[in-house]
């Protein structure tokens, strides 16, 4: 291979002379500074090539610290003929530039034998938020394949795993205060099973634990989130007095948007929260929490006699603004708890009484829109529209043979995604995090199938995210892309192999 080909592309690549040749895979040479880093390296190249692939003579790759790289995930690493050198300043920093020479390794070691052209590659990101959101409350998905999942993500230097842990058909987060949430809301009828119940319904805190360690380990941060107080049919079902009608409930085998909501007006949906944020503040380091906020119903809060005293109370003339009351009061809670809040991008709406809180963090999915407002109102904003490829369990091409849902999410929509819009001026460009994939899995009932719908989208995504080139070059992407593939491959991920933009062609012409 005579050219690094990386995903996602570097903000520099300067080709030597020469290359570097050993026998065996190299060792990195003994660091105080980063010993965690090369462990985590040494694992990852060690599942998919074993113990006896790795050299036994000199080490001849060094991680130094520096202090000339300023940006926390900058690195700059040196290939030369006689070793590899990788700088950078933080861990951060070291663990991306190992995760793009992890992609040299993929590609160039063959039969024993490993040969890179000698280079220098520097970098750093365009954006500090890129993530992955997998929905966990539909279908479980278990440990193994999540730790599987996060050594696939981090290999594009995605470094967020927003992690879905409670919906209407499913609720994964122990709660010691709450005991039936594990009990009757994580499990729900499975119509594959003639409406039996079968398998695991909720992660343990050591599961949970082992989860956000091994994300830690590979510089990936853990959002949670926990969805209020729409799409609770699952906490309905356990406690059916925190409802409006009180019920009966049940854990949704159905999936939509319903209409049984937390009750507005009952106070005892707040000791449940803060019993759910304690937990999560137990469980999670991450300075947020995801709180959803999205497609609640409001039909319900305008019947209930206890919504309507809690509205009178406040001074309220529609039932949709309860909701950004109890926004409001859970961001509260959890600025309590160190933690900011993130929504969905329907809490920005029916604010007037109670704006939203300054610190809040805006998700924007039905589009650029939400994005926009956020920005100008100076919410800080995480950009996954589904109208930009970021929604990934839709079909990546316009074909009744491919998987997912019927909307269309090519890999060339991800490649285009700007999280900076034409309406942001700087001072609302300031305010982009970045953005991230999603996978809902109404239809995405396995782990495998979930590899196929992530990848490659997520590395076009990735792309999107870290690489600041402008204009973008859909063709050189495709050109990197074929050689990742086979990097993919050794990572046993299932993956998209059709067309990046969507153009009619029939299987046989893919």
């Amino acid at each position: 291979m005579s050219e690094y080909l990386i995903i996602p592309q570097p903000v520099s690549v300067q080709y030597l002379s020469g290359s570097f040749q050993c026998t065996g895979l190299p060792l990195i040479a003994d660091n105080a500074d980063f010993q965690s880093e090369a462990r985590v390296f040494t694992d990852q190249l060690r599942r998919v090539y074993g113990d006896g692939a790795f050299g036994s003579g000199a080490s001849d790759i060094r991680l130094l610290k520096t202090g000339s790289l300023k940006a926390e995930e900058a690195f700059s690493l040196e290939i030369l003929a006689d070793g590899i050198t990788l700088n950078a300043s933080t861990g951060t920093g070291i663990y991306r530039g190992l995760q793009a020479l992890r992609q040299l390794f993929l590609s160039c070691y063959n039969d024993g034998a490993l040969s890179i052209p000698c280079g220098v590659i520097e970098d750093k990101p365009r954006f500090p938020w890129r993530g992955l959101m997998l929905d966990c409350s539909r279908y479980f998905y278990s440990v193994e394949f999540i730790k599987k999942l996060l050594d696939g993500l981090t290999l594009q230097h995605i470094n967020i795993f927003h992690w879905h842990l409670t919906d209407d058909q499913g609720w994964r987060l122990p709660v010691e205060a709450y005991p039936l949430l594990i009990e009757i809301a994580s499990k729900r009828r499975d119509h594959r099973l003639s409406g039996a119940f079968s398998g695991r319904g909720h992660y343990s805190k050591e599961e949970i634990r082992e989860i956000v360690s091994y994300a830690a380990e590979r510089h990936i941060e853990v959002v949670p989130e926990v969805d209020l107080p729409g799409h609770t049919s699952s906490v309905l079902a356990a406690y059916p007095g925190l409802g409006c009608t009180g019920g009966p409930y049940q854990v949704e085998d159905r999936f939509g948007i319903f209409e049984d909501v937390l009750c507005a007006g009952n106070d005892g949906i707040f000791p449940l929260a803060e019993a759910v944020f304690d937990t999560l503040a137990e469980l999670f380091p991450s300075n947020y929490v995801h709180i959803g906020g999205d497609e609640v119903r409001f039909n319900r809060w305008s019947e209930c006699p206890k919504c309507r005293k809690r509205m009178e109370e406040l001074g309220l003339s529609e039932p949709a603004q309860l909701q950004s009351w109890i926004t409001s009061r859970l961001a509260d809670m959890l600025r309590q708890h160190g933690k900011t809040a993130i929504g969905w991008d329907e809490v920005l709406e029916n604010t007037e009484k109670f704006p939203l809180p300054p610190d809040m963090v805006v998700q924007s999915w039905r589009g650029e829109k939400g994005g926009n407002t956020a920005t100008s109102r100076g919410h800080r904003v995480i950009m996954s529209p589904q109208t930009s490829g970021c929604y990934l369990d839709f079909r990546p091409i316009d074909l009744p043979e491919e998987m997912g849902r019927r909307p269309i999410g090519t890999v060339a929509q991800g490649f285009n995604l700007k999280p900076i819009t034409a309406e942001m001026d700087e001072k609302a460009a300031s305010l982009v995090l970045g953005g991230q994939g999603n996978l809902w899995s109404e239809v995405i009932y396995a782990g495998r199938i979930a590899e196929y719908m992530i990848f490659p989208r997520i590395c076009a995504i990735a792309e999107a995210l870290w690489s600041e080139k402008e204009p973008k070059d859909l063709a050189d992407f495709a050109k990197r892309l074929e050689i990742h593939r086979r990097r993919l491959d050794r990572l046993d991920l299932l993956q998209y192999r059709g067309p990046l933009e969507n153009k009619t062609l029939s299987p046989s012409q893919w």
